[in-house]
């Protein structure tokens, strides 16, 4: 096995400059997202998510970005999940997207807040019905003592609602990122990268070329 501080990739294969950035992020962010939904990444949604605990400990896990509104960036989960606590502690936290063949990466800081009920039950009542059986049985992030026993649950489950509608419970649902900062990586020859980063100022966001 070769040593991993030998490895090089020297392959780059684009550029950013402030000129060919959209003013609005959010929309820059569709836009590089839609790159990689065409260079047919396996899951060009999958994002890390990066919360910090009561002991200012961070924790890092990836989730799947659902939507990109005006407002921000949504995903699903469990509020009673490790990320859920944490989130409830600190209102503060931070996103990755990279795409390693596109040489590209988002980071995106911000605010997030549990979105409206409603939204959360239009998205669930859209889910397979093993994944809402799923999502409903799992007590996500909790120790369990085998997988026999969390398939047992899902059984369980799926008896007593069989033929029933499933409804969102109220342990899970959606949360919303409003960025604050975002930034655009484009990898480049040398390791001098392109970084380029909004900062919401006054309401309005300000580009800066950050150095590599």
């Amino acid at each position: 096995m070769p040593g991993l501080s030998d490895l090089r990739h020297l392959d780059f294969i684009g550029e950013i400059d402030e000129s060919s950035l959209n003013p609005n992020p959010l929309k820059q962010c569709e836009s590089w997202i839609n790159d990689a939904i065409k260079a047919e990444f396996y899951q060009p949604n999958a994002m890390v998510l990066a919360t910090v605990d009561t002991e200012n400990k961070p924790s890092a896990r990836v989730v799947l970005l659902k939507e990109i509104t005006a407002e921000g960036f949504l995903f699903y989960t469990n509020y009673d999940s490790r990320k859920g606590q944490d989130i409830a502690h600190n209102p503060y936290v931070a996103l990755t997207l990279y795409w390693d063949k596109l040489e590209r990466q988002i980071r995106i800081e911000g605010n997030i807040s549990k979105i409206d009920a409603h939204t959360s039950d239009t998205y669930f009542a859209s889910r397979p019905r093993d994944t809402q059986i799923s999502a409903a049985a799992s007590p996500q992030s909790q120790v369990i003592e085998n997988r026999e026993a969390l398939m047992g649950l899902c059984k369980q489950l799926q008896t007593e609602l069989e033929d029933k509608t499933i409804k969102r419970p109220a342990f899970w649902g959606g949360y919303i990122v409003k960025p604050q900062r975002i930034e655009f990586w484009q990898g480049r020859p040398c390791r001098l990268h392109d970084r380029l980063q909004y900062q919401m100022r006054d309401k309005q966001w300000i580009i800066q070329r950050l150095a590599p």
